[in-house]
């Protein structure tokens, strides 16, 4: 089944030339089958960017979902053309009232900083209580899954001596879960960030289930409430050449960074990277929507508590 955009948003076009099936609205509202509701919190700067990565595994799919952009009301994003921000995307104080079968909060640039000083804190809390009462799963990405188990279950998150940067081995520890279905013994996932949460915080908290880790960038995906929640610690949706990006940007500001391990050929920067996540990636997202959204959330919206 296709993916339900909002009529002209650029990743339409992008995803069609890579043969994704899209369809926007207006084509969509002539099919009767009632989608399952997806609303994306999108704090990372490149939003087109992020948009497009998300789309392109959301896709990878045979229901059909309908998909919505939040906003932190607090904060301008200044990476992002503001024509975009206002025709696709709408604050907390507009959808709240809503009801969603599945959101994914992504990360966001602030992972230095103590979750506190961060401007949309106070904000960001409230959407993390809401999401409880409101939504089906929720998928919470890097940052945003450091900051949901802090907020929620008082994990704290603590700083790294050097940037986890690069494309990782990593093993589940419960391959009977719906979420692992499909998956090979080894998948590999890459990690961009300066921040951790331990294994042994988790272990603590007999709320928690800690479904995978890493014996090199540790703590990757932890569940909660029986798959109502998740908290993704790398970036499974990343597209081939974002840590590609990353580096070069930062090798051109002259800031220290080592090259991404695991990730270019031989690991020499000369060459193209290698490419080894996508087909963990699909069936990631693909068993979220079916195990823990499709299979989970009442066919009357309004019944999700």
């Amino acid at each position: 089944m296709p993916l339900n955009l909002p009529d002209r948003l650029p990743a339409i076009e992008l995803l069609k030339e890579e043969n994704i099936f899209v369809i926007d609205n207006s084509r969509a509202k002539h099919q009767d089958i009632r989608p399952l509701r997806i609303v994306i919190l999108n704090l990372m700067p490149l939003k087109i960017t992020t948009e497009t990565d998300l789309i392109r595994l959301l896709s990878n799919s045979p229901l059909q979902v309908e998909l919505s952009f939040m906003k932190i009301k607090s904060h301008t994003s200044k990476n992002t053309p503001v024509e975009h921000m206002k025709e696709f995307y709408h604050d907390f104080e507009e959808m709240k009232h809503e009801k969603y079968d599945g959101m994914i909060i992504t990360g966001a640039p602030v992972e230095q900083m103590d979750f506190e000083e961060v401007s949309y804190w106070s904000e960001i809390q409230e959407i993390f209580d809401w999401t409880r009462s409101n939504v089906t799963s929720t998928f919470y990405i890097c940052w945003a899954a450091q900051a949901g188990l802090y907020h929620h279950y008082g994990i704290p998150k603590y700083p790294l001596e050097k940037k986890m940067f690069g494309v990782f081995e990593h093993y589940s520890l419960n391959p009977l879960n719906s979420i692992f279905r499909g998956f090979d013994d080894v998948f590999y996932v890459p990690h961009s960030r300066h921040t951790e949460i331990r294994k042994e915080d988790i272990l603590k908290n007999a709320a928690l289930t800690l479904l995978s880790e890493s014996p090199d960038s540790g703590v990757y995906m932890v569940s909660a409430r029986g798959g109502r929640e998740f908290f993704v610690t790398g970036h499974s949706e990343y597209s081939p050449l974002t840590l590609d990006t990353e580096y070069r940007r930062d090798v051109d500001k002259g800031l220290p960074i080592e090259v991404p391990c695991n990730y270019y050929l031989n690991n020499d920067p000369a060459n193209a990277p290698y490419v080894r996540w996508r087909g963990h990636a699909n069936l990631l997202f693909s068993n979220w929507l079916n195990y823990f959204v499709y299979q989970e959330t009442p066919y009357n919206i309004n019944d999700i508590r």
